[in-house]
């Protein structure tokens, strides 16, 4: 890991960037694989299947069977963890549901609000060295608690045209029973614009490679909503005297193993600490079974020694990281001058993996800077929210010279006349 000393508010901006990638050849390739999807259906996406994943598939739907199956081969220890994380992510999102709103903001003039679930959800499950299981839970569960209707999911599969059984198991449990086998741009391309098989999708939600995350840029130029933008994953650490150098290095060393493109950004004002957590780094490394992708990606880790809170704070803001872990005295009294970051993990004892599986909170996060201005994923993300009004007549009177003097002084006379004619009647 790189590291930096009190670096100057000016040198802050380009501390905070990202690996940069040259993606003008992902770009054609994903145009043409979208393309091919409009074009060609499913035709398409069993010959994308074959070419892309070497995959032979006689059929893109998951059968009733084959989840049934995946139940059996699911062990029971992992079945009971899947559902405390289910119960808890279920518990968070329920009281995050709002009333609506119903309410006169002038005599005679009613304003309502209603919260509309998304009609046609889209998931997207990474498959892989790493199939993300616990990403079923993090967008089903709060779909499913909005009442969206419609809710399907597409996957990779392994060689053999198999779905991980956990991702079946947790898909049903969560009820979530249209399953396709479609996995990358592909399958992105495929719940953006329909096949013979795949619906048309309102919304897609979900992680993936940076094929995937490229597909859904492309797609939501046209009509079909994503989650968020989003880049490789990333964790900020924030810590003092107090904090556990084997704790920091566990937790820097749970987020790199993600992929060679994460980073982590450990910030302290103990100089101290700086050797003792890449001691332990290098000590935990060694034992991990994804120990050379976590090597690849600490080349674009950094440390950075600050000499007062006031610029560890503001580091942290400028940075906005997807997931940032206060391990400091009184983190509470931190984190509550936090403007900017996707997750929040509070204290020595609130791993960020924690928040991945199981707290309850929501693993699906804005990356690359964009927690200035995006949310995670949370019940808001499948509605829609549709406004009404309703005027009396005495309503109309009591607002008619404020619309008439506005429209007017706009220079739209049809909007002033919409509401001297009512006038006039």
């Amino acid at each position: 890991m790189e590291f930096y000393e009190n670096p100057s508010v000016e040198k802050w901006d380009k501390l905070a960037e990202r690996g940069k990638k040259d993606d003008s050849q992902i770009n054609s390739i994903v145009e043409n694989i979208i393309d091919r999807v409009k074009k060609e259906g499913d035709k398409a996406l069993f010959e994308l299947s074959q070419e892309i994943d070497k995959v032979k598939l006689s059929c893109l739907q998951v059968s009733e069977n084959e989840i049934s199956e995946a139940d059996k081969l699911v062990p029971n220890s992992l079945k009971k963890a899947i559902k405390i994380s289910v119960a808890n992510v279920k518990k968070f999102h329920e009281a995050q549901l709002r009333t609506d709103i119903d309410m006169e903001t002038m005599p005679g003039v009613r304003c309502v609000q209603k919260s509309i679930p998304i009609q046609n959800i889209g998931l997207y499950i990474p498959g892989g060295s790493a199939p993300l299981f616990s990403t079923v839970i993090m967008l089903a569960v709060p779909a499913k608690i909005v009442g969206c209707p419609n809710i399907q999911l597409c996957t990779p599969t392994d060689q053999n045209g198999k779905i991980n059984p956990a991702v079946l198991y947790t898909a049903k449990l969560c009820g979530v029973n249209v399953i396709y086998k479609a996995g990358g741009a592909q399958a992105i391309a495929a719940m953006a614009y329909g096949t013979e098989s795949i619906k048309k999708v309102d919304k897609i939600f979900g992680p993936g490679n940076r094929f995937v995350m490229k597909a859904k840029q492309m797609v939501s130029l046209n009509q079909t909503e994503i989650d968020m933008p989003a880049g490789p994953s990333e964790v900020m650490i924030l810590a003092d005297d107090s904090a556990d150098p084997s704790f920091v290095a566990a937790d820097i060393l749970s987020q790199l193993e993600h992929g060679p493109d994460s980073q982590a950004l450990f910030i302290t004002n103990q100089k101290s600490l700086a050797g003792k957590v890449e001691e332990e780094i290098e000590k935990q490394q060694k034992v991990l079974s994804r120990n050379e992708i976590a090597r690849k990606s600490l080349e674009i880790s950094r440390i950075i020694y600050f000499n007062d809170t006031e610029n560890m704070i503001g580091f942290a803001n400028t940075y906005a990281p997807e997931h940032l872990i206060i391990s400091m005295k009184n983190p509470w009294n931190i984190a509550d001058r936090i403007t900017s970051a996707g997750s929040i993990f509070l204290g020595n004892y609130s791993p960020e993996s924690g928040g991945d599986y199981a707290t309850g909170t929501n693993h699906t996060l804005p990356t690359s800077g964009w927690g200035k201005s995006y949310s995670g994923v949370n019940t808001d993300s499948f509605i829609r929210k549709i406004t009404y009004q309703e005027l009396s007549k005495k309503g109309l009177e009591n607002l008619s010279d404020c619309i008439i003097e506005m429209a007017e002084n706009e220079g739209l006379d049809a909007h002033a006349n919409a509401v001297k004619i009512r006038l006039n009647k």
